[in-house]
């Protein structure tokens, strides 16, 4: 008699889904790829999700509500400094383009999530989170007195969430540098004029 399939829950399917993801593009992103990687077989993820676009729904929809909230908690219980973790968080962002393909990847993923109208909601909400976690993250360094009294963290975090979002696209332009360095380079400049001190 053969041992029962081993039970495997949401949580670990969509970490399925998101290293596949970080490997293949849309046109490569099958059932049968994402079952392989979770260890089942795609009939195990049609009879829980349906398709491949409930799969991929769910999937942003829980990343949305809970991945960007629970990710910028993490960053200030990891660093002491608020500025230090806003540097992370760059990095962090930096890494959708580890090379030119990764941003690629990125990128075509982004444009699902733009004109499909159910992923683009996931998004808009993921992008509310997003500048939730930025402004704590300024406010936090307002109050350890890393930030001068003149900056205003709703208008602070949306310049540097832009010039983020910015950064990675004109990096791609030039390819000088990492990303990263790229990245922090233009995060540095936007902070320049509301430090009260220099910061490593």
């Amino acid at each position: 008699m053969s041992p029962r399939p081993r039970k495997v829950t949401d949580t670990q399917i969509f970490e399925a889904v998101r290293s596949v993801m970080n490997k293949v593009g849309p046109g490569d992103l099958t059932l049968a790829v994402i079952a392989k990687e979770a260890g089942i077989t795609a009939a195990v993820l049609v009879q829980r999700f349906g398709s491949k676009r409930a799969l991929l729904l769910a999937f942003s929809e829980k990343y949305a509500s809970e991945g960007e909230s629970s990710y910028f908690a993490q960053l200030q219980k990891r660093f002491a400094s608020p500025l230090a973790a806003l540097r992370e968080y760059a990095r962090c962002f930096a890494e959708m383009a580890a090379s030119p393909a990764s941003l690629a990847r990125n990128l075509a993923y982004l444009q699902i999530d733009l004109t499909d109208e159910d992923f683009r909601k996931n998004l808009a909400k993921q992008a509310r989170v997003q500048d939730a976690g930025l402004r704590a993250l300024v406010k936090a360094a307002l109050d350890a007195g890393e930030l001068k009294p003149t900056a205003k963290p709703a208008v602070l975090a949306r310049i540097i969430n832009a010039a983020l979002t910015g950064s990675i696209i004109t990096w791609a332009f030039y390819q000088e540098r990492t990303a990263a360095q790229w990245m922090e380079a233009d995060l540095e400049a936007v902070l320049l004029p509301y430090l009260r001190k220099r910061h490593n």
